[in-house]
């Protein structure tokens, strides 16, 4: 039981922490999902600082940590989940493209035929072989059952698109395309409050506290420097990743070092160390991510569903350079190597009208617009003949059904329908592969690999799901199905 409650009072955040969420994210940040971070912003703060007793602590009110938190509050256990930014949501409210799953209803409505089996191929292929293959049967084996879970709450994954490195479509997402994060944070705090679970936002975790070589709670440190103890009979870490710190990643990998990030600023890895000063393994830290169309200086990205749904890419001669479906490492490495280390994502109407997101782009003037191609090229100081040659080839690719150039075999649509727009892209640290290494019950392990009493993870904290690389689409369904997974477990 929780033996003593905090008192709250609301606080609005204030524009510029609201905004330094948003820009530069994977999410186009549209009215809707602008409003669920502000009423996840309305935070607690305490009248004192006593320590708590609950039965289930999580630390880490991203995805994951919510799915975790819902679990373990239907289990029956009594639930508080501690977040050190003014808001909950984490990267989760970043996430644009969708939540891979295969085999769910969203899908047969469709006629879209699928199977968890192919899902973990790709997955395994994706990740360069380098994946757990039995976390990696658990991600897509769990995958529908997660998304039927997030529909049961109220989340709309009716639209099914495809992202690259999938050889179907699976990624699920709002009406239209719309972005998803914001979304499923919205459904996912309110399934949380529904349930009773108190969300302390503005609270740090700092160590883990053990008694009898198991952990049993958290020190934390409130916002105004106060430090007390949460105890907890579990506790699950779900702090993310670390792709925002930027020392942990040139560490980890020197030529990564300057690059910009599309994490949000509280991904700077906290968690991982201090499970790590408890004994806690960790598994394939130097596999970090760039995701290949991130708009220069600003860091803001560009779903790849905008490729999925019928761009292409192309240099500043204007010419292809790359299957544009391809994994992400493939494509970014591609992109390095063009004039100026950027290319441009170009698309035309239809592609537009198919992806809501990217009205948010047109919106934040990062899309340059032409009626014409020669009207594009000139604004683009491209040679039109070369252009108009790579748009002519590659729609007699899409007739055809084979592009011989970069066998590319997903191509939705043509690009005939004028208007026509690009968008400058580049890539930056974008996930981090590794993390806490953990069982399939989600416990984490240590050096010998044997669980730590008392302690679980799930989400980007955690190593050893993508391997190599991560599929778009997969971090969502990492966090659903290990969240999940991770709150039954601590309330065993």
């Amino acid at each position: 039981m929780i033996k003593k409650h905090k008192k709250w009072f609301s606080l609005l955040l204030t524009l510029l922490l609201t905004l330094s969420i948003f820009t530069g994210c994977g999410s186009t940040a549209d009215d809707e999902a602008e409003e669920v971070a502000e009423e996840a912003a309305e935070e607690a703060v305490a009248e004192d600082f006593t320590d708590l007793t609950t039965d289930v602590l999580v630390v880490g009110a991203g995805g994951a940590g919510l799915a975790a938190a819902i679990e373990a509050s239907d289990a029956g256990k009594e639930v508080i989940v501690i977040e050190k930014m003014p808001m909950a949501g984490g990267n989760t409210l970043r996430a644009t493209g969708g939540l891979n799953a295969a085999g769910t209803s969203s899908q047969e409505a469709l006629d879209i035929e699928d199977d968890a089996s192919i899902h973990y191929e790709d997955t395994m292929t994706g990740g360069h072989e380098l994946n757990d293959p039995e976390l990696v049967e658990i991600l897509t084996s769990q995958a529908a059952p997660a998304v039927e879970w997030l529909i049961e709450l109220g989340a709309d994954l009716s639209d099914v698109g495809r992202l690259g490195g999938s050889s179907n479509n699976r990624t699920h997402r709002p009406t239209g395309g719309a972005p998803v994060g914001g979304h499923l944070v919205q459904v996912l705090q309110e399934a949380s409050q529904e349930r009773g679970v108190e969300i302390l936002l503005n609270t740090t975790a700092i160590e883990l506290l053990m008694e009898d070589e198991a952990v049993n709670g958290v020190l934390v440190e409130a916002e105004n420097g106060e430090t007390y103890s949460i105890f907890a009979d579990a506790v699950i870490l779900a702090t993310g990743g670390f792709g925002a710190n930027a020392t942990m990643i040139a560490d980890l990998d020197e030529g990564l070092e300057g690059f910009g990030t599309t994490n949000h600023p509280g991904a700077t890895g906290e968690g991982i160390t201090m499970a790590q000063e408890i004994g806690a393994a960790l598994v394939d830290m130097v596999e970090i991510q760039t995701h290949p169309t991130v708009v220069p200086e600003i860091g803001y990205m560009i779903t790849e569903a905008v490729r999925g749904n019928g761009a292409i890419l192309i240099n500043r001669s204007g010419e292809r350079f790359v299957d544009e479906m391809g994994t992400r490492d493939v494509v970014s490495t591609a992109t390095l190597e063009q004039e100026g280390q950027t290319g441009f994502l170009f698309f035309d109407e239809e592609v537009r009208e198919s992806l809501s997101a990217i009205e948010g782009y047109i919106e934040r003037d990062l899309v340059i617009e032409a009626e014409s191609l020669e009207a594009l090229a000139e604004k683009m100081e491209m040679d039109i003949d070369v252009l108009q040659a790579t748009v002519d080839s590659y729609n007699e690719a899409v007739a055809s059904g084979s592009d011989e150039a970069f066998g590319r075999s997903d191509m939705p649509v043509s690009l005939e329908s004028p208007s026509f727009y690009v968008i400058e892209v580049g890539p930056a640290v974008h996930h981090t592969m590794g993390g806490l290494h953990i069982s399939a019950n989600a416990e984490v392990l240590n050096e010998n690999g044997e669980a730590i009493p008392g302690l679980f993870a799930a989400g980007e904290i955690t190593g050893g799901i993508h391997g190599g690389n991560r599929l778009g689409g997969n971090a969502l369904t990492d966090l659903m199905v290990f969240g999940r997974i991770a709150g039954q477990s601590a309330a065993q």
